[in-house]
């Protein structure tokens, strides 16, 4: 009997620390035009002659904090986990796969072992909660490239988001309870940020987008795709799971690169402005991510926590992400079946 075909992807990780493996991941994920939207020329020129010479050896030390000897990158420790635990939910009747959008596992090979086995259909789940084209759009993109190449294409469908998956929703919430939010003076749904001139993209009408005040504020059919509106509406159903008033919680966005404006306000800048402010705790969400990975372990740790310190705040506490949460591998498991 022919089985259903899962693939997962995640957004990827070097294959080692080193400098080398670092430069290749980041050439690759920097070169994808989904990724640095610009025109072509001025995309290599940035990423080959200004951002990966001078990025690698500083993101490899980075990685080399977040690594171990046993396990290797957590991102895909966890991803694998993810993976092997959803077989076991699925059975015999699916194939699982998992692939990363950059580096290995390849989304190629992993197609290429599902054709092989004659599956009937294909459902791909980008593993990125709230919709973005420089991650869920840019999955989609390469599968299409690549099943495009085929003789026979079966039924291939895919996961657009799931920012408001009610499992996945609990399990953060669950997760930040373990913390007893009520002792932080103050909790951050910190988001992976974007250039502001993407998220313009995602408004077909060209008049709502950052002109109209509020704008993420709510979920609307103008801005159901936007990544900020997504986001806004994760941190809120996070909030509202466990409770908390909204004067309790900031949403914001970390990871900024280069000059053009991102999505704001920006983590450092809330992180800076609640230290000023006397607070001394914080509790730090990250629900753009389903796996621990730098984005979380180090930068928010590490990075806003020494920020934060030399402001006069004592404590960041990161909330741990998804993982192989039993609740998180519910919600993959409805994912595969509905």
């Amino acid at each position: 009997m022919a089985k259903k075909g899962i693939l997962l992807v995640n957004l990827g990780t070097p294959d080692s620390p080193s400098t080398a493996h670092v430069r290749k991941y980041l050439n690759e994920f920097l070169m994808d035009p989904r990724v640095i939207d610009v025109n072509p020329v001025l995309r290599t020129f940035l990423v080959k002659s200004l951002i990966v010479p001078f990025r690698s050896p500083k993101s490899a030390k980075l990685y080399q904090k977040i690594w171990s000897d046993k396990t290797g990158s957590p991102l895909l420790y966890y991803s694998i986990l993810q993976h092997k635990l959803l077989q076991e939910r699925l059975g015999d009747e699916y194939q699982v796969e998992l692939a990363m959008r950059y580096q290995s596992p390849t989304i190629e090979a992993a197609l290429e072992r599902l054709k092989a086995n004659l599956v009937n259909d294909i459902k791909v789940i980008p593993l990125f909660p709230q919709y973005a084209s420089a991650s869920t759009g840019s999955v989609h993109d390469k599968v299409m490239e690549l099943v495009k190449q085929w003789q026979t294409i079966p039924h291939i469908s895919f996961i657009n988001s799931f920012h408001n998956n009610e499992l996945m929703i609990e399990t953060f919430a669950n997760n930040g309870l373990k913390y007893q939010p009520e002792t932080y003076d103050h909790i951050l749904f910190s988001f992976h940020g974007l250039p502001q001139r993407q998220i313009m993209k995602c408004d077909h009408t060209h008049n709502y987008c950052l002109k109209v005040d509020g704008c993420c504020d709510t979920m609307n059919d103008t801005n159901k795709f936007c990544y900020s509106a997504q986001s806004y509406d994760t941190a809120h159903l996070i909030a509202e799971k466990m409770g908390l008033p909204k004067e309790k919680y900031t949403v914001c966005f970390q990871s900024r690169l280069g000059n053009d404006p991102w999505v704001q306000p920006y983590t450092s800048k809330v992180v800076a402005k609640l230290a000023n402010e006397g607070k001394k705790r914080l509790l730090v969400f990250c629900p753009a991510f389903v796996a621990d990975c730098l984005e979380t372990v180090y930068e928010v740790t590490e990075e806003y926590g020494g920020e934060f310190r030399a402001l006069g705040g004592e404590h960041v506490q990161l909330v741990e992400s998804l993982n192989d949460s039993p609740l998180w591998i519910d919600a993959l498991e409805g994912m595969a079946r509905n």
